[in-house]
């Protein structure tokens, strides 16, 4: 039996992980859940599961689940704090589903323990990813990636020897909901059209970040950080369909593909019985069924994310890190109507080239560029 801790139980991530759970009670228990502001939906998952220990984002919010679970035996903790004492607990399994910034601390508790961490939080990486696989690797903890493409490359990997004979890592993208659209039709859209991503289910941040190709930027600087991988060793493709998740080229001409069904139970179910593999509830790929798999190069400048992603990992530094907090604001400040599609762009764009802090290093100085990006991309939102 093996306990899990769930940081973002009420996600899309917390939604799949749960479903493997309840299809595995003899495998997986789960022991902590945690969740922003969404009582209801905790206090459900504390009813079906029995967890020992929930967090919730406030102390309304605590005194709301200790009304809807009034039989709770349980502890239920609050805010940063909470997170960070779910995360020194140690257990089999973390699984890391919260969004945004907010990951990076419990996730650097995490790698701290020792076990292993199941990362579906993007900006932990993009962020600290250097100092995160320092911390995991000091610690003896085994990062497991949960996106599906890098963990499409964990599992073409596995075994596979000498990493200096890799030529190439090649993760796949759909190309969004406007992979077709002009550049200059994008100017138009609108955020229920950016967040309906043709193939996942996805929340409106990462949809969005899919919809720019964003999202594929940060994936990169995720997958130079979990195989420590030259920036000129990684690429993107578009591939519609959504079926093959990640390509391996090695020097002898061989390129080792993985394939799967668009279903984030498939990359969850191996990081959550590692190393072995588990039903993932999923129906079987028909190849002969899906008939086709079409390919093409990804036009950077359709998508200058990407390009902006690419260029702030070859500069290294904290550019990535300044880049996720820009990202993270113009796409909140594009949900709301605030600024136009294109303007995401511009906005990363511009705090990019306002690299202005001589700070240290560490996790102190990772929050002090995080504010500083964020106060100059809501400064130059402001000019819009």
């Amino acid at each position: 039996m093996r306990q899990i801790s769930l940081f973002g139980a009420t996600g899309t991530i917390g939604d799949n992980a749960l479903d493997l759970i309840a299809r595995h009670k003899d495998k997986f228990s789960l022991f902590a859940a945690s969740a922003d502001g969404n009582v209801d939906k905790l206090a459900d998952i504390a009813r079906r599961y029995n967890p020992s220990l929930l967090v919730i984002g406030d102390e309304a919010g605590r005194v709301a689940l200790q009304e809807a679970l009034p039989d709770f035996n349980g502890e239920i903790l609050v805010g940063a704090g909470g997170l960070a004492q779910m995360a020194r607990t140690k257990i089999d399994l973390a699984i890391m589903a919260i969004v945004g910034f907010a990951g990076l601390a419990p996730s650097l508790i995490c790698a701290a323990q020792g076990g292993a961490l199941a990362l579906a939080n993007k900006e932990a990486l993009v962020a600290g990813g250097a100092h995160l696989m320092e911390v995991a690797a000091e610690n003896g903890t085994q990062i497991l990636p949960v996106d599906s493409e890098h963990n499409a490359i964990f599992q073409l990997l596995h075994g596979a020897g000498d990493r200096s004979q890799i030529d190439k890592i090649v993760l796949t993208a759909s190309g969004g909901p406007f992979r077709d659209m002009p550049r200059r039709a994008m100017r138009d859209v609108t955020p229920t059209q950016a967040v309906a991503h043709p193939n996942w289910d996805m929340g409106a941040k990462i949809s969005v970040d899919s919809a720019t190709m964003m999202n594929k930027g940060l994936e990169l600087i995720e997958a130079h950080h979990l195989f420590a991988i030259a920036p000129d060793k990684l690429d993107a493709l578009i591939h519609p369909q959504s079926i093959v998740h990640g390509l391996v080229y090695f020097a002898d001409g061989s390129v080792l593909a993985q394939k799967a069904s668009p279903d984030m139970r498939v990359p969850l179910a191996y990081c959550m019985a590692y190393p072995n593999r588990i039903d993932a509830g999923v129906a079987p790929l028909d190849l002969a069924a899906q008939g086709r798999l079409d390919f093409a190069a990804v036009d950077r400048a359709q998508f200058p994310c990407l390009a902006l992603a690419e260029a702030a990992m070859r500069a290294g530094g904290h550019a990535s890190a300044r880049l996720n907090a820009a990202n993270e604001v113009a796409v909140a400040a594009f949900l709301q109507k605030r600024i136009g599609f294109l303007q995401i762009a511009d906005t990363v764009e511009a705090v990019l080239e306002k690299d202005s802090y001589e700070g240290g290093s560490g996790v102190e100085a990772l929050h002090a560029i995080d504010a500083e990006a964020r106060a100059q991309a809501q400064a130059f939102i402001e000019t819009i």
